[in-house]
């Protein structure tokens, strides 16, 4: 919790909330990273520019920000190989759920979704039982 910063936490939300809303307002699509990408990579899909110009600017915007203020380093406590791994599991998850938390969580749960509320709890509870296995049931402490 010494990391914790409410006032920019609080604006990234919004900022994801109001591109999202844009996103489908303009293009009656949902913002899920993982079908969008997914959509992407499929040949002759619809939108690709659009979702393309979603996506690149996810990757853009950390460059935009370096502009006016420095990017904090990022910090893993895990091997490459773990990261790899969790990215995988991430992936085969998203695909078996249909959806990831910009899909459900953010997009989903606004829409009232009961299939999204489901899917949130689901991934919800798996991070919390993971944490709790890897920082108390592995490390013994």
């Amino acid at each position: 919790m010494s990391a914790f910063t409410p006032w920019s936490a609080l604006a990234g939300g919004v900022m994801i909330g109001l591109a999202a809303g844009l996103f489908v307002a303009a293009n009656g699509r949902i913002a899920g990273i993982s079908g969008l990408l997914g959509s992407l990579l499929q040949r002759g899909g619809e939108g690709r520019g659009d979702k393309g110009g979603f996506l690149l600017g996810l990757i853009a915007a950390p460059l935009f920000w370096q502009l006016f203020a420095p990017v904090p380093p990022a910090r893993f406590g895990a091997g490459a190989l773990t990261l790899v791994a969790a990215g995988l599991l991430v992936g085969v998850g998203t695909r078996y759920g249909s959806g990831c938390t910009s899909g459900h969580g953010v997009c989903g749960l606004s829409r009232l979704s009961s299939r999204s509320a489901v899917a949130v709890l689901c991934f919800m509870a798996a991070g919390f039982i993971t944490v709790f296995v890897a920082r108390h049931l592995m490390q013994g402490g």
